[in-house]
């Protein structure tokens, strides 16, 4: 009896404590219960806030809560916004609105949240942002609680429509409402709701019209809501082919980027560099440097960056062909062996440098995000960048070829060697010129490749084979055909890849081009004239 006593006192005692830790009646309440380890304490003490008639204050605590940048001071037990708590940067107050600086970061103390803390801010941040005046941010808000929607939230979306006048914000109150009836309604409301509904692309559709079909009894609802699902899959299907095509064009950017500055001192100078890789491993180090440089403006670094890499890539291009390869012309096999030993000294340099571990290149914040064409289909900023430069880079160079002297001198040189020299044309100035070009152009490379991977210095190995098959595949020596076999080869690797995983994909497109090359050894676009019989 006596251990019964003890248990049942035990008890009482938690019982008295959890809901001394739930009855919230003042700010200061709310914030010693969010403090403590009580997740339903926490819960009730979000509905108190989001009842107080403080708004910005309310805006304010959501969203730093949500991103974990919510603070206790230990001193004060006020609330303090901080995006990272380190001595000397600044934290905004809460309760007063001012902005102060850290001198003891170990007098702020982290408010915690989990999953189920974080489901219910930001229902109650969206509910809060119906009445905001951004109309984006109104629309986001309507999407955050499209599932959410009970008869309360219902009535109140109504008011608020009543007096919306954004069209955009208008229809994403018509889907919410028409996902609400199809869930709750009977009758003729529940079909028009369900029809309705069977024409729009977003995620939501999907789930509540299997509700409709598993719980419904009325046949006509039934009917229609599986052709909604019939229509919502097949829209779902077509619209995964065309980012799975996007996805292709964004590695057949890289991998066309990456061959073109092979094509050129391949198709140009007849030399097998196997250093190529590390070229463009050495471009998208110097991305990474120059943004511990400039930490503060990541933007102007990337964009820095893409000279400051064709720089860097192009001289130790200009380097290598004139301390080995200029040597060596006329025995590729020999050339082969030297740019191989090359690439595992510049291996080796960087990992002394930088150390073997992989670094992260920051993506700055105009390339983050994605273009939202339609709830299926979202396009992300980065690869249509890396897709829009490979184009500017390809325009740039075909020009430099076709307008420029050293363009018509590499031309000279590539088609006929011994009546370009008779012509008075350096060919050893023009052959450093060239292989620097080539080198300069793996650099971009790397500065884009950065933008999808991590990098190490192994990542150029992962490329040199992509980029002699594309230079084989679209013809040697050949731009255009570099470009398009680029292109082709990275959407034909896209597709097989949820068939058949990535490396196998490989292998299959690797055998596929050994196959072509059988029918057509000098590829897809080859050289005519002199170009192709020396």
């Amino acid at each position: 009896m006596k251990y019964v006593f003890y248990v049942s006192f035990f008890i009482c005692l938690i019982s008295l404590n959890v809901h001394a830790a739930i009855d919230i009646n003042s700010y200061s309440s709310f914030v010693s219960t969010i403090e403590g380890k009580n997740n339903d304490a926490k819960v009730n003490a979000i509905s108190w806030l989001s009842k107080t008639d403080n708004t910005q204050r309310q805006k304010i605590i959501f969203s730093a809560w949500i991103k974990g940048q919510l603070y206790i001071n230990k001193k004060d037990n006020r609330l303090y916004k901080i995006e990272r708590v380190n001595e000397k940067t600044h934290s905004f107050s809460i309760g007063n609105g001012k902005n102060t600086i850290i001198l003891n970061k170990k007098g702020f103390k982290k408010i915690r949240v989990n999953n189920k803390l974080r489901n219910e801010l930001k229902m109650r941040l969206a509910i809060l942002n119906l009445k905001d005046k951004t109309p984006s941010i109104r629309e986001k808000a309507i999407k955050v609680l499209m599932d959410k929607v009970d008869f309360h939230l219902y009535t109140l979306m109504k008011k608020h429509n009543e007096v919306e006048k954004n069209a955009n914000v208008k229809q994403q109150y018509k889907l919410a409402f028409a996902n609400y009836q199809a869930r709750n309604s009977l009758g003729e409301d529940q079909l028009n709701a369900v029809v309705l509904l069977g024409k729009e692309k977003h995620p939501i559709v999907y789930q509540t019209l299997m509700e409709v079909v598993t719980d419904s009894k009325n046949p006509q609802v039934v009917a229609a809501a599986k052709y909604g699902l019939d229509t919502y899959k097949q829209q779902q299907r077509i619209y995964a082919g065309v980012e799975t095509v996007f996805f292709g064009l964004s590695l057949g950017s890289v991998l066309a980027l990456a061959g073109i500055g092979l094509a050129i001192t391949f198709g140009v100078m007849g030399v097998i560099n196997m250093a190529h890789g590390e070229l463009i491993m050495l471009g998208a180090y110097t991305t990474y440097v120059l943004q511990q440089l400039m930490p503060n403006h990541l933007a102007i670094a990337l964009i820095l960056s893409i000279p400051a890499a064709f720089i860097v890539s192009g001289c130790i291009g200009i380097m290598i062909e004139q301390g080995v390869i200029r040597h060596l012309y006329g025995r590729p096999l020999e050339t082969l062996l030297a740019t191989f030993g090359i690439s595992l000294i510049l291996q080796q340099a960087v990992r002394t440098v930088f150390s073997p571990l992989n670094r992260s290149v920051i993506t700055p914040e105009f390339m983050s995000g994605a273009l939202t064409l339609n709830p299926m289909l979202m396009l992300t900023y980065n690869r249509l960048y890396i897709i829009f430069f490979c184009f500017a880079v390809f325009l740039l160079l075909l020009t430099i070829l076709k307008k420029t002297p050293l363009g018509l001198q590499v031309r000279a040189v590539s088609q006929n060697r011994p009546m370009a020299r008779a012509m008075g044309i350096h060919s050893q100035r023009v052959d450093a010129l060239t292989f620097g070009l080539g080198s300069g152009i793996a650099g971009i490379a790397g500065v884009a490749l950065s933008q999808l991977t991590n990098v190490g210095p192994n990542m150029g190995q992962s490329y040199i084979i992509d980029s002699f098959m594309v230079v084989v595949f679209g013809g040697v020596g050949n731009l255009w055909g570099t470009l398009v076999a680029g292109l082709s080869l990275g959407i034909f690797n896209k597709f097989l890849e949820p068939w058949f995983g990535a490396v196998l994909a490989k292998i299959i497109v690797l055998i596929f081009i050994i196959l072509f090359i059988q029918k057509k050894p000098k590829g897809l676009f080859p050289q005519r004239g002199r170009a192709a019989d020396s």
